[in-house]
């Protein structure tokens, strides 16, 4: 199932975080009291990447981010403004969750991932 489907901002491949669409934490229970979740996301290479999610609790309004090994994961896929990442999730039989991350870019026209690429 498809958590996001998202275009890469420039601030998402410069700053070791990506702005998360607020209509994806649906994908992320947060525990009472708490304002971040951590998970294990595999590429197709089967490298796992650890994520944080996370929602600002101060300001006007929540706001969440992508951390943790985000920003090694722009830094090897070589991502830039544009590409844009898909993040999907499983629930297993045994009440496991699991996550895949994917990228891909535009050229000509057509979406190529840029994982079958390395």
């Amino acid at each position: 199932m498809e958590v996001m489907n998202k275009k890469l901002s420039e601030s998402d491949t410069t700053n070791r975080r990506l702005e998360f669409p607020a209509g994806s934490l649906w994908a992320f229970p947060m525990p009472d009291g708490q304002n971040s979740v951590e998970f294990v996301a595999s590429d197709i290479h089967e490298q796992q990447w650890r994520l944080k999610v996370s929602v600002r609790n101060e300001g006007r309004y929540s706001k969440p981010w992508l951390k943790g090994e985000w920003g090694d994961y722009v830094h090897q896929k070589q991502l830039r403004k544009g590409d844009r990442v898909i993040l999907t999730m499983n629930d297993e039989e045994n009440g496991e969750r699991i996550y895949r991350i994917s990228a891909e870019r535009k050229h000509f026209g057509f979406w190529y991932s840029i994982d079958e690429q390395q």
